[in-house]
């Protein structure tokens, strides 16, 4: 079994995988601290949860953005699954192939989201990562990674409002009944939701514009993707589940490696 780690600026999501099948996935917050031995005791309540052993486990694969937390959560894999985890950078055997300058500080996230989009729906394409941040990574029909663009992601413009501005309260991120806000709460919902949908649908349709290329597939995915994917005809796919899968494949591309 291979056990899948994306480490966001927000979110650890975890997910198991037997073979190709996902057995089932966890996530936990990134920002609060933890030992090795907290991140074990969460390992093995997920194992539990499931059924396996921890024994079980043969392989860690792991995209992570946040440096700081990784010094705890690899040891925690070292002692509590016994394999040493296998850290996705661009180096690494993904399908892609990365043109662009300083492919170092392209982020894992979106390395892993790149190679799952082209492995499974193509190129060329467009991924979207509906994150902390909004990312937009284009690859061409040939596996290479052409361009991105990088933009405030909804919870960021969400914790902007309601943190600069003292009389705008926390609120819950969804489409409101109608754009026309007729109260504070439900104006803000307009702005956050419809502002994400109209940003989406420029930047998709420039980027088309500016890389002069032909039936463009887009894929998004991220936490509060569905929102805006449900609400726009420049998305073509949602899925949830696109750095998980990513991961796995590029395990399997890695893995006599390993």
């Amino acid at each position: 079994m291979i056990l899948a780690v994306d480490v966001g600026n927000t979110n650890i999501t975890l997910g198991l995988f037997k073979e190709k099948n996902l057995m089932g996935s966890f996530r936990m917050t990134t920002k609060r601290p933890r030992t090795s031995d907290e991140y074990g005791t969460i390992l093995q309540s997920m194992a539990d949860s499931l059924g396996v052993s921890m024994e079980d486990i043969d392989a860690v694969i792991i995209a992570s953005v946040v440096p700081k937390v990784m010094h705890a959560l690899v040891n925690s894999f070292r002692k509590y699954v016994r394999v040493e985890p296998f850290i996705v950078t661009w180096e690494a055997e993904t399908g892609i192939r990365f043109v662009t300058e300083n492919p170092g500080q392209i982020g894992a996230d979106r390395i892993v989201d790149s190679a799952a989009g082209y492995e499974l729906y193509g190129g060329p394409i467009i991924v979207i990562d509906f994150g902390t941040a909004t990312t937009y990574d284009l690859i061409s029909d040939k596996g290479e990674f052409l361009a991105c663009v990088i933009a405030p992601g909804i919870q960021i413009s969400a914790n902007a409002l309601w943190g600069e501005a003292a009389k705008l309260p926390e609120i819950e991120i969804k489409k409101p009944k109608s754009i026309l806000g007729r109260e504070t709460v439900s104006s803000m919902q307009a702005g956050l939701v419809y502002g994400q949908i109209g940003q989406t649908e420029y930047i998709v349709n420039e980027m088309k514009k500016a890389a002069g290329l032909d039936n463009i597939k887009v894929v998004a995915t991220g936490g509060l993707g569905s929102i805006i994917a449900n609400e726009t005809k420049v998305i073509d796919e949602y899925d949830r589940l696109l750095t998980l899968k990513g991961l796995q494949i590029i395990y399997e591309k890695n893995k006599d490696k390993i």
